[in-house]
Protein backbone atom coordinates (compact mmCIF):
# COMPACT_ATOMS: atom_id res chain seq x y z
CA UNK A 1 0.00 0.00 0.00
CA UNK A 2 0.90 3.67 -0.62
CA UNK A 3 1.77 6.15 2.37
CA UNK A 4 3.02 9.38 0.34
CA UNK A 5 2.86 11.13 -2.73
CA UNK A 6 4.80 13.42 -4.60
CA UNK A 7 3.96 14.86 -7.95
CA UNK A 8 2.37 18.41 -9.51
CA UNK A 9 -1.09 19.58 -8.75
CA UNK A 10 -3.00 18.68 -12.11
CA UNK A 11 -6.35 19.42 -10.94
CA UNK A 12 -8.60 20.44 -8.48
CA UNK A 13 -12.28 18.49 -8.24
CA UNK A 14 -15.13 19.06 -5.95
CA UNK A 15 -13.63 16.34 -3.48
CA UNK A 16 -10.58 14.96 -4.94
CA UNK A 17 -6.76 16.16 -6.71
CA UNK A 18 -5.22 14.66 -9.62
CA UNK A 19 -1.74 14.42 -8.89
CA UNK A 20 0.70 13.80 -11.45
CA UNK A 21 4.21 11.67 -11.26
CA UNK A 22 5.93 11.12 -13.95
CA UNK A 23 3.30 11.25 -16.72
CA UNK A 24 0.36 9.22 -15.05
CA UNK A 25 -2.06 10.68 -13.00
CA UNK A 26 -3.33 9.76 -9.91
CA UNK A 27 -6.95 10.64 -8.05
CA UNK A 28 -6.52 11.24 -4.47
CA UNK A 29 -9.80 12.31 -2.38
CA UNK A 30 -8.96 14.79 0.34
CA UNK A 31 -10.88 15.94 3.32
CA UNK A 32 -12.49 19.61 3.11
CA UNK A 33 -9.83 20.72 5.25
CA UNK A 34 -7.02 19.54 3.40
CA UNK A 35 -8.54 21.19 0.39
CA UNK A 36 -8.69 24.65 1.57
CA UNK A 37 -5.02 24.39 2.29
CA UNK A 38 -4.46 22.90 -1.69
CA UNK A 39 -6.25 25.82 -2.71
CA UNK A 40 -3.07 28.25 -2.12
CA UNK A 41 -1.19 26.27 -4.57
CA UNK A 42 -1.18 26.83 -8.20
CA UNK A 43 -2.00 24.17 -11.00
CA UNK A 44 1.49 22.72 -11.30
CA UNK A 45 3.00 23.63 -8.47
CA UNK A 46 4.75 20.46 -6.34
CA UNK A 47 2.60 18.77 -3.69
CA UNK A 48 3.32 16.38 -1.83
CA UNK A 49 0.44 14.25 0.31
CA UNK A 50 0.74 11.55 2.74
CA UNK A 51 -2.20 8.98 1.99
CA UNK A 52 -4.13 6.50 3.65
CA UNK A 53 -4.60 3.87 0.90
CA UNK A 54 -7.94 1.20 0.75
CA UNK A 55 -9.35 -0.74 -1.39
CA UNK A 56 -13.02 -0.23 -2.40
CA UNK A 57 -14.87 -3.08 -3.45
CA UNK A 58 -18.01 -3.01 -5.89
CA UNK A 59 -19.36 -6.41 -7.01
CA UNK A 60 -16.83 -8.14 -7.74
CA UNK A 61 -14.39 -5.73 -9.01
CA UNK A 62 -11.88 -3.95 -6.49
CA UNK A 63 -10.26 -0.41 -6.89
CA UNK A 64 -7.32 1.14 -5.25
CA UNK A 65 -7.87 4.08 -3.86
CA UNK A 66 -6.29 6.99 -1.71
CA UNK A 67 -7.37 9.92 0.91
CA UNK A 68 -4.05 12.19 0.79
CA UNK A 69 -3.20 15.16 3.85
CA UNK A 70 -1.17 17.52 4.60
CA UNK A 71 1.34 15.45 7.09
CA UNK A 72 1.00 11.81 9.16
CA UNK A 73 -0.70 13.40 11.85
CA UNK A 74 -3.80 14.29 10.12
CA UNK A 75 -3.35 10.86 8.68
CA UNK A 76 -3.29 9.49 12.12
CA UNK A 77 -6.31 11.09 13.07
CA UNK A 78 -8.48 9.92 10.10
CA UNK A 79 -7.74 6.18 10.88
CA UNK A 80 -8.80 7.15 14.76
CA UNK A 81 -12.04 8.08 12.78
CA UNK A 82 -11.66 4.84 10.93
CA UNK A 83 -11.64 2.60 14.49
CA UNK A 84 -15.32 4.04 15.15
CA UNK A 85 -17.48 1.20 13.32
CA UNK A 86 -20.03 3.24 11.96
CA UNK A 87 -17.67 5.36 10.25
CA UNK A 88 -16.01 4.46 6.78
CA UNK A 89 -13.38 5.95 4.38
CA UNK A 90 -16.12 8.15 2.71
CA UNK A 91 -18.20 8.83 5.66
CA UNK A 92 -14.77 10.10 7.30
CA UNK A 93 -13.42 12.19 4.17
CA UNK A 94 -16.71 13.77 4.51
CA UNK A 95 -17.10 14.55 8.26
CA UNK A 96 -13.17 15.46 8.19
CA UNK A 97 -14.15 19.01 7.47
CA UNK A 98 -12.64 21.19 10.05
CA UNK A 99 -9.62 21.59 11.19
CA UNK A 100 -8.15 18.02 13.42
CA UNK A 101 -7.86 20.17 16.15
CA UNK A 102 -11.33 21.66 16.24
CA UNK A 103 -13.16 17.99 15.59
CA UNK A 104 -10.95 16.93 18.72
CA UNK A 105 -11.98 18.91 20.98
CA UNK A 106 -15.54 18.28 19.95
CA UNK A 107 -14.93 14.70 21.28
CA UNK A 108 -12.68 15.23 24.13
CA UNK A 109 -15.52 17.76 25.34
CA UNK A 110 -18.41 15.23 24.05
CA UNK A 111 -20.09 18.34 22.17
CA UNK A 112 -22.35 15.43 20.02
CA UNK A 113 -24.36 18.88 18.91
CA UNK A 114 -21.00 20.12 17.24
CA UNK A 115 -20.00 16.61 15.39
CA UNK A 116 -23.90 16.71 14.13
CA UNK A 117 -22.83 19.39 12.25
CA UNK A 118 -20.34 17.67 10.35
CA UNK A 119 -21.70 16.74 7.10
CA UNK A 120 -22.52 12.95 7.02
CA UNK A 121 -22.27 12.65 10.67
CA UNK A 122 -25.53 12.05 12.21
CA UNK A 123 -26.96 11.45 16.11
CA UNK A 124 -25.96 7.77 16.08
CA UNK A 125 -22.58 8.28 14.65
CA UNK A 126 -21.47 10.89 16.82
CA UNK A 127 -22.68 8.82 19.66
CA UNK A 128 -20.07 6.59 18.39
CA UNK A 129 -17.10 8.54 18.27
CA UNK A 130 -17.73 9.84 21.26
CA UNK A 131 -17.86 6.37 22.85
CA UNK A 132 -15.12 5.35 21.15
CA UNK A 133 -12.47 8.24 21.20
CA UNK A 134 -13.34 10.65 24.06
CA UNK A 135 -10.05 10.62 26.14
CA UNK A 136 -8.51 9.50 23.18
CA UNK A 137 -7.44 12.49 20.83
CA UNK A 138 -5.67 14.92 23.19
CA UNK A 139 -2.52 15.03 21.06
CA UNK A 140 -4.18 15.97 17.74
CA UNK A 141 -5.89 18.56 19.53
CA UNK A 142 -2.55 20.02 20.27
CA UNK A 143 -1.14 21.19 17.00
CA UNK A 144 -0.82 24.77 16.34
CA UNK A 145 -2.36 26.89 13.79
CA UNK A 146 -1.47 27.59 10.89
CA UNK A 147 1.30 30.96 11.09
CA UNK A 148 -0.17 33.60 9.46
CA UNK A 149 0.95 34.54 6.12
CA UNK A 150 3.46 37.46 5.49
CA UNK A 151 1.33 40.03 3.33
CA UNK A 152 3.46 40.58 0.20
CA UNK A 153 5.65 43.95 0.44
CA UNK A 154 6.88 46.21 -2.01
CA UNK A 155 10.16 46.07 -3.39
CA UNK A 156 11.12 49.26 -2.19
CA UNK A 157 10.66 47.91 1.18
CA UNK A 158 13.16 44.83 0.40
CA UNK A 159 15.42 47.56 -1.49
CA UNK A 160 15.58 49.70 2.14
CA UNK A 161 15.90 46.95 3.97
CA UNK A 162 19.17 45.43 1.98
CA UNK A 163 20.99 49.06 1.72
CA UNK A 164 20.37 48.78 6.50
CA UNK A 165 22.36 45.60 6.05
CA UNK A 166 24.81 46.95 3.85
CA UNK A 167 25.59 49.76 6.39
CA UNK A 168 25.82 46.84 9.20
CA UNK A 169 22.84 46.60 10.39
CA UNK A 170 21.18 43.00 11.85
CA UNK A 171 18.80 41.98 10.16
CA UNK A 172 15.97 42.20 12.84
CA UNK A 173 16.88 45.91 13.74
CA UNK A 174 16.79 46.56 9.74
CA UNK A 175 13.20 45.22 9.80
CA UNK A 176 12.27 47.06 12.82
CA UNK A 177 13.77 50.46 11.72
CA UNK A 178 11.37 50.14 8.04
CA UNK A 179 8.81 48.80 9.57
CA UNK A 180 8.40 51.52 12.20
CA UNK A 181 9.41 54.04 9.02
CA UNK A 182 6.27 52.39 7.28
CA UNK A 183 4.37 53.49 10.32
CA UNK A 184 5.64 57.01 10.70
CA UNK A 185 5.36 57.82 6.49
CA UNK A 186 2.27 55.72 5.17
CA UNK A 187 3.08 57.73 1.52
CA UNK A 188 6.43 56.30 1.37
CA UNK A 189 6.55 54.76 -2.33
CA UNK A 190 10.57 54.24 -2.52
CA UNK A 191 13.44 53.21 -0.51
CA UNK A 192 14.59 56.71 -0.54
CA UNK A 193 11.56 57.63 1.58
CA UNK A 194 11.96 54.56 4.00
CA UNK A 195 15.22 55.47 4.58
CA UNK A 196 15.04 59.34 4.72
CA UNK A 197 12.34 58.87 7.14
CA UNK A 198 14.75 56.18 9.26
CA UNK A 199 17.18 58.93 9.18
CA UNK A 200 14.91 61.56 10.12
CA UNK A 201 13.76 59.65 13.42
CA UNK A 202 17.78 58.82 14.17
CA UNK A 203 18.25 62.43 14.57
CA UNK A 204 15.17 63.03 16.30
CA UNK A 205 16.26 60.74 18.98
Amino acid sequence: MFSRIEGRLRERREQSVLVDVGGLSYEVMVPGCVMDKLARLELGAPVSLDVFSYMQIDGNRGTLSFVGFTNAIEREFFEALLSVSSIGPKTAVRAFARPMAEIARYIDDGDRNALRKLPGIGDQKAKDIIAKLQGKVARFGLIQGEPARKEPQPDFVAEAIEVLLQLQYKRAEAERMVKEALSGNGSASSAEDLLTEIYRRQRAS
